[in-house]
This record gives structure tokens, sequence and C-alpha cells, in this order.
């Protein structure tokens, strides 16, 4: 029997053995009746102490076999429940275990396919850009290629590597951030100069496109506690898709607003809005939408999502009544 090499159960066993024969001996020395009814009640409680013991270590028996069955990829294997105290809390926790690891590996494998999918996203999204830098570099080695059109396709290979520059950035951002390495300094951030950082990098394309950004704060002090570097990530993201999907002398709103619970940035733009069946996605990387730029990538709302929820803040998105598009951005002054 198995049991038998376990050298606690056999330590007890010697124990009970020489408790038997000692208290034999020394009632044999005493009447012989008495030396016999101690040999005979001690090796009933012998045999049903190991009765007991062989029953448990049967019990602890199976329970190896099915986690080493589970460990081996059967994953329909149930764990049986033991009625003995210390078993059905041993059973107990090792059907958490496996029903984590269960959740776990669903979970590693899931990432695995977002992971393949976000790898050929972005070498699609790569492969653009290279080959028409590759046709670009063919036809500057043309050498009968006039001054005015090499100039062109030098601008255009730089637009090409400023495509490819952020498109790289971004993707480490958004690494960081799901890595959990991403440092957010939590301060006081003044909504007044978050949307002055957010919105100068804009001020040019909008002028050339005559379209008007128009800011409007309830009292002006308006302040949250987060970090003015990456908010300001967040917010361009956003403004930079109002301004894109904003026709040519259009308008793009921002409001502000602070009450005891958040502090409340609403972006609006008068472009054509969402479809309705785009909006549960917008926030999903690598999502275009139907009426999306040809150069569009589908990741800076994405990034903007993870910056604000990494603040103890939420973003949504929909259809104004007026038309177009609206952001709300709620950012908590506590745990939500």
């Amino acid at each position: 029997m198995m049991v038998f090499r376990n050298r606690e159960f056999m330590r007890e066993l010697y124990v009970d053995l020489a408790l038997i024969i000692v208290l034999t001996v020394i009632g044999y020395f005493a009447d012989r009746k008495t030396a016999v009814a101690v040999l005979g009640c001690g090796l009933v409680c012998a045999g049903v102490h190991l009765y007991f013991v062989w029953k448990r270590y049967r019990a602890i028996a199976a329970l190896a076999g099915d986690i080493d069955r589970i460990l081996h990829g059967q994953a329909e294997v149930r764990i049986d429940e033991n009625s003995e105290g210390e078993l059905s809390i041993l059973n107990s926790e090792l059907q958490k275990m496996t029903l984590q690891l269960k959740e776990q590996a669903a979970m590693l494998q899931e990432e695995k396919l977002r992971l393949g999918n976000a790898i050929e996203d972005i070498f699609h999204q790569l492969r653009t850009p290279l080959t028409a830098m590759n046709l670009e570099t063919s036809l500057l080695a043309d050498e009968d290629i006039s001054y005015e059109r090499r100039v062109q396709l030098v601008r255009e290979q730089k637009k090409q590597l400023e495509r490819m520059r952020w498109l790289v950035e971004t993707l480490l951002k958004i690494s960081k951030i799901d890595a959990g390495t991403a440092l957010f300094v939590r301060e006081q951030v003044a909504v007044g100069s978050l949307l002055q950082k957010a919105a100068e990098p804009f001020a040019i394309p909008m002028e050339l496109r005559e379209q008007t950004l128009q800011v409007h704060l309830d009292s002006g002090e308006e302040s949250f506690a987060g970090d003015l570097r990456w908010s300001t990530e967040a917010l361009g993201n956003i403004l930079k898709n109002c301004m894109e999907h904003t026709p040519q002398g259009g308008t793009i709103t921002i409001t502000a607003d602070e009450n005891p619970l958040f502090t409340e940035i609403i972006v609006q733009d008068s472009g054509n809005g969402f479809a309705n069946d785009e909006l549960p996605y917008l926030f999903e990387r690598f999502f275009k939408g139907k009426n999306a730029q040809n150069d569009s990538i589908g990741i800076g709302l994405a990034l903007s999502r993870m910056i604000i929820t990494a603040q103890n803040g939420t973003i949504t998105a929909e259809n104004a009544r007026e038309g177009g598009a609206r952001f709300i951005i709620r950012l908590y002054k506590s745990i939500v």
C-alpha cells in the first residue's frame, strides 16, 4: 500500500505499536486477562486508526491525480468534494485555484490573439508608408528628375516618416500603460492651461482649414487632480479627431464645468458625427470608422481612453442633437 511509504504515518504506527506492547507487558505482570484485553483494544484502535489514515491518504492521492491531469491539459477534470474537514477545505481551495488558472489561460489566449491581430495591423500600417517611401526613393534616384519634383518627393517622404514616428511613439505609450510602467504624476491641473497646451499644435492646421475653436469655461477656475502631460496627449488626440472630421470653415467647441463629484470637459465638432453602429467601438484599438481618412490608424482615441481611465476618469462619445460628434470627459474627485 502507498500509505506505508509515508514516513509520518509509519512513525505514528510505530508509536502506537510501541504503546500497545508496553501496556500489554505491564498488564501481563498484573493480570494475563488484562494484558489480553489491552492487546485486543490496542490492536482494534490501531486498526481503526490505520483505516482512517488509509482513507485520508487515498483521498489525497486522488486529489494529486486530478491535479496531475489538470496540469497535463485535461481541462474537464472535476475534483470531487470530500466530506472530511481539512480535505474539504483543501479541495475547495484547489477548485478555486483550478478555476483561476483556467480563467488566466483563457485571458492569455485572448491576449495572444489580440497581440497577433495588433502586430498584423501594425505591419499593415507600416507597410503603406514604407511602400510609398520605397517608390519615392526609386524616383529620386532618377537623374533626369526636375528640382521641383525632387522637392515634392522629399516632402512626401518627410510626411511618411512623421506618420511612422507618430505610430511608433503612440504604440510605445499604449504599451507602457498596458504594462503598468507609465508614470502618472498626480497634481492639480488647471483646465484652462490644459486646453491651451492641447490646442496649440492645431492652431495652424485649423487656420488653414478656416476652422474656429471656441472655449467656454464655467468659472475659469476648473481643475482636477491628474497629470498635465498625459492629459494633454489625451485631449490632443480628441481635438485631432474633431479637426479631421470638421468641414472647411466649421467650428469646434470645448466647454468645461466642475462640481463636487467630477470635472467635466466636453469637446464637440460641427461634422457629420458617428454612425450609430460605430459608437460602441470608437475607443477600440485600430478601429477605423466609415468616415475615417485614408491615413487614419485608429489608435489615437484608444490611447485617450487609456490615459483618462488611468487618471480615474471616463470618456464617452455620442452624436449631438444639433449635429456633429461630442466627446464627454469626466475626471472624478474620488475613486469610481
